[in-house]
């Protein structure tokens, strides 16, 4: 027919409620033909028969209800109904979602990971294997639809990017356990949650600068080894890195899902330093605590390794008094040893006693430990004679003992020398 609206295609499924636009077309009987609204009360009113209610039913349902409507004033009526417009489409979303609620699209054709970024993302927390969709059939029925969106972002399945109706009741379970693998996956899918928001966590424990700390996005979102929001990596390196003493074996992640729960996320960062596993840099959320405990002994290459690893800290101050050139406090690399931060301060003076200095280090329990350690600036790091030094070290190199000899003898002949002077006036 010349200017007819378009029909909308819409699946077998679809339900018709207030707001949709149809085309009515009795067969013969032009007149009674048109293009007609859904009402407020779930009706359509039609020329001749008036009100037919079609709240709730699919379109072979609402022409079947049509159909015997005319059948009482005409004989073998041929009715057809056609959707031109649908209404616009409002959905629930709930659980480990970061803005639950209800929202609205203008389109029928809104899938559920259209849906999940309108309502900013997939938590950390979410089970995203087992994403429920419960949605209303005719009859007051209510089916419940289990979604597997790892099956999407892994395989393609694109039959888990389910098509929503209006009406869908969109639920995100907690996850029982934290999966390290689903929690770098979800974080690279376009419906975690926003990347572009910075967000506040706090890292406690073996950190040069405990506390919260704000995290921006990660610049480099379109890599994909990378993940699009801030990793626990970024935050040990916001909070200033690792110390010396940190146990990167055991590093927990404290977090608090969508019903109130905490969940404790384990991660070992001695996996991702030995073995590249980058499981193991968690991408974090808003609220996060990060708790990274003291470990209770390392070994000289461990230590050495840390030093090197890009969470660690950039630098640390320690501290050389006494006969070297330049004493005071000096910046140094991590895990410097011993004989380099003498270096750094100048080296030896000629007063110097060179084969033996005093180390103070302070204990993490806060206990102060104090040793001799014999000096050889020739030996490679050892943690007898080389050991490496800590952040607020301090190193004592004392006087030779021919310095000590003429500095007591200075402190005598000084005083006799006024004396003869006063005797003998010169």
């Amino acid at each position: 027919m010349p200017g007819q609206a378009q029909v909308t295609s819409v699946d077998e499924g679809y339900l018709l409620g207030v707001g949709d636009r149809l085309r009515l077309d009795v067969f013969n009987v032009p007149e009674y033909s048109g293009e007609f609204q859904v009402l407020a009360d779930g009706t359509l009113n039609l020329p001749i028969v008036g009100s037919v209610s079609v709240q709730g039913m699919t379109l072979t349902q609402a022409s079947e209800a049509v159909s015997q409507r005319y059948i009482e004033v005409i004989r073998r009526p041929y009715v057809t109904l056609s959707l031109l417009e649908t209404r616009p489409m409002t959905v629930a979303v709930a659980g480990e979602i970061h803005r639950p609620g209800s929202y609205r699209f203008e389109t029928q054709s809104t899938n559920l990971s259209d849906a999940l970024q309108q309502a900013g993302g997939i938590t950390q927390s979410a089970n995203i294997r087992q994403i429920q969709i419960r949605r209303q059939r005719p009859a007051q029925q209510v089916d419940v639809l289990t979604v597997d969106l790892r099956q999407l972002v892994q395989t393609g399945d694109l039959a888990q990017d389910v098509l929503l109706r209006d009406g869908d009741r969109i639920f995100i379970p907690t996850a029982s356990t934290i999966s390290l693998e689903d929690a770098r996956l979800l974080a690279n899918t376009p419906f975690a949650s926003n990347a572009t928001t910075p967000i506040q966590v706090a890292i406690v424990g073996e950190v040069n600068r405990p506390g919260p700390h704000t995290l921006t996005p990660n610049a480099a979102g379109d890599d994909q080894s990378q993940p699009r929001i801030p990793t626990l990596t970024q935050a040990i390196q916001e909070a200033g890195g690792i110390t010396q003493d940190a146990n990167i074996r055991n590093i927990e992640v404290q977090r608090t899902t969508a019903n109130g729960e905490q969940q404790a996320i384990a991660v070992d960062f001695w996996a991702l330093l030995q073995q590249g596993d980058l499981r193991q840099d968690l991408p974090l959320q808003a609220g996060d605590t990060v708790m990274i405990p003291t470990a209770i002994a390392l070994t000289p290459s461990e230590l050495t390794e840390l030093a090197a690893a890009s969470f660690s800290a950039d630098e640390m101050t320690v501290n050389v008094v006494g006969e070297v050139v330049r004493p005071g406090t000096i910046t140094v690399e991590p895990n410097t040893p011993l004989n380099q931060a003498i270096l750094a301060a100048g080296g030896f003076t000629t007063r110097a006693r060179r084969g033996e200095v005093e180390l103070i280090q302070l204990n993490p329990n806060g206990t102060v430990t104090r040793r001799d350690v014999d000096v050889d600036l020739s030996n490679n790091a050892n943690l007898d004679s080389n050991p490496p030094l800590r952040p607020g070290d301090t190193v004592i190199v004392g006087r030779s003992g021919i310095a000590a000899f003429n500095d007591t003898l200075n402190s005598i002949a000084t005083p006799l020398g006024v004396i003869l002077r006063l005797f003998t006036g010169f």
